[in-house]
């Protein structure tokens, strides 16, 4: 029997080490004493510059490199073609002023909450009743639709629920695997893989998307009593597609992190089923924009700047458009008009 909750740990000495805790893995939270830190920091290759001057929270797209491909043309865009105080004098930034675009790593929740709280400038987040909750709270003052992300079903080329790439939608798929899942528990197969399903299990819109699909066809492995096939692994997108590629397990995930994964975690798995740009479909990823109402008033030219910036046609559409991991596209520009 599978226990309720395995980890992946970090590889030690080549080895990579499983934990068998039944405690959710909360390191993810990156706040210390002093305040929330960020993951990394953008300069728009302006080496001097010193001070982080618009903070964005994201999980997915700042794995992926698109937040910093984002920082780094609209710091280009305010020293180049804007004239916006705290970046331009003349035509060279000052020294003792200028920027740097910080992104903080979280999930959607975790961005929400960060924005709420004033820890962060901008939310990139993937969850529209969330964010109209953080609208309605007044939490939120802005949001923008920034671009299209799409969700994908994978697992093992085995393929142990037999799922139909051709024929089955979705639910159909979701359907087999718990059927598979609750087949395999009492005694799992010696000849195949198991049907397993590793869930994120960390409020992330990636998790909120698999937990309504299960729930749509009637299914919450995750209530008592717990179903030993669905695997709880809270950790970010890039771990936890390699989780499931180590294990041979059922997961969603989106087009960008399959995209930014190396060959080694693609190579073992299979997409059975992708998300398209149609609003109505169950797999599409929106991601909007969220400006907060604690947005850093001394900096407030630079993020009403890029809240426009980012859904203009020639400053971060564009940059959505030529963002591109081993030769293709990971993301969709936004619907012209939507928010």
């Amino acid at each position: 029997m599978f226990p309720r909750l395995l980890l992946l740990l970090p590889v030690v000495s080549g080895v990579l080490a499983v934990s068998h805790s039944p405690v959710p893995f909360l390191h993810r939270r990156a706040a210390n004493d002093t305040g929330l830190q960020p993951q990394a920091t953008y300069n728009g290759n302006y080496t001097e510059a010193t001070d982080i001057r618009l903070r964005i929270a994201n999980g997915g797209a700042g794995q992926s490199g698109l937040i910093g491909a984002w920082a780094d043309a609209f710091i280009k865009y305010c020293v180049e073609t804007r004239s916006i105080t705290p970046f331009k004098a003349g035509h060279r930034l000052v020294a003792d002023i200028e920027l740097k675009v910080g992104w903080y790593l979280g999930d959607t929740t975790a961005s929400l909450g960060f924005l709420a709280a004033g820890q962060v400038d901008i939310a990139v987040t993937y969850n529209d009743a969330a964010e109209q909750q953080s609208l309605q709270s007044k939490a939120a003052s802005q949001r923008v639709y920034g671009f299209r992300d799409h969700f994908l079903l994978v697992g093992p080329k085995a393929n142990p629920a037999a799922l139909d790439a051709d024929n089955d939608d979705v639910l159909q798929m979701f359907s087999k695997i718990v059927t598979g899942g609750n087949a395999d528990a009492p005694a799992p197969p010696a000849d195949r893989p198991a049907v397993r399903f590793l869930s994120r299990f960390d409020k992330s819109a990636t998790n909120i998307k698999e937990s309504s699909l299960f729930i749509t066809i009637g299914q919450v492995p995750w209530a008592l009593g717990y179903s030993i096939w669905y695997h709880q692994y809270p950790r970010f997108p890039l771990q936890a597609i390699q989780a499931a590629s180590l294990l041979s397990e059922y997961t969603l995930t989106d087009r960008g992190t399959w995209l930014s994964s190396p060959s080694t975690v693609t190579d073992g798995l299979q997409i059975f089923k992708a998300g398209s740009d149609n609003a109505t479909d169950l797999l599409l990823n929106p991601a909007r924009v969220l400006l907060s109402s604690k947005a850093d008033p001394a900096n407030e030219e630079i993020w009403k700047a890029f809240m426009e910036w980012v859904v203009s046609a020639d400053g971060g559409q564009k940059v959505i458009a030529e963002f591109q991991k081993n030769g293709e596209v990971l993301y969709s520009q936004a619907p012209v008009e939507q928010s």
